[in-house]
């Protein structure tokens, strides 16, 4: 399952959610994102 954010309001959907229909349910908008993950750094000893 990927999340992806819409553009305009901030707000999460599922790809589920867009496979319906390509917009956001809670403003209309067309545009999304998918929030990249913050990588975790490891030390070499």
């Amino acid at each position: 399952m990927v999340d992806y954010k819409c553009f305009s309001c901030g707000q999460r959907l599922s790809d589920e959610e867009l496979r319906r229909k390509l917009r956001c349910p809670y403003c209309g908008d067309k545009l999304f994102y998918k929030p990249r993950q913050v990588p975790t750094k490891v030390v070499a000893r």
